[in-house]
């Protein structure tokens, strides 16, 4: 699906595009995992996917979301809205750091609509998973 937004400041990273495989941010497109920031672009911060997840992910999470200083963080999960298991998230939950769990394209949805409000909006998008969506 196509995102278009004819009013926004072009230095900022936005989605584009995405699809069942891939997301698109300005005109770059991507198959991997990823956190999105408005002036952020960072590849591979897992190599997990939805079913491969750990603890270590989320840890990893947690610290780009300080270092970045994200007031609202996003986590796209696939094609569908499904949640990891709370002991995963236990991470971000001592710490304070609240993540919106959502599915891929309502991440890319939401992040897009928070970054063109000047938001500190950060979104993680996992790598499809094929084995669950």
């Amino acid at each position: 699906m196509k995102l278009q937004r004819a009013d926004h400041d072009p230095d900022l990273n936005l989605f584009t595009r995405y699809g069942a495989d891939y997301v698109v941010v300005g005109q770059e497109r991507f198959h991997q995992a990823l956190i999105v920031g408005p002036k952020l672009l960072e590849t591979g911060w897992t190599t997990h996917n939805f079913s491969t997840l750990e603890a270590a992910d989320f840890i990893h999470l947690a610290e780009r979301i300080r270092a970045f200083g994200a007031d609202v963080a996003l986590l796209g999960v696939g094609a569908t809205q499904r949640f990891p298991s709370p002991a995963l998230q236990t991470t971000l939950l001592t710490q304070g750091i609240p993540l919106e769990i959502m599915s891929t394209p309502a991440a890319c949805r939401t992040y897009n609509l928070l970054a063109a409000e000047g938001r500190k909006a950060l979104a993680a998008l996992l790598a499809p998973d094929t084995a669950g969506g």
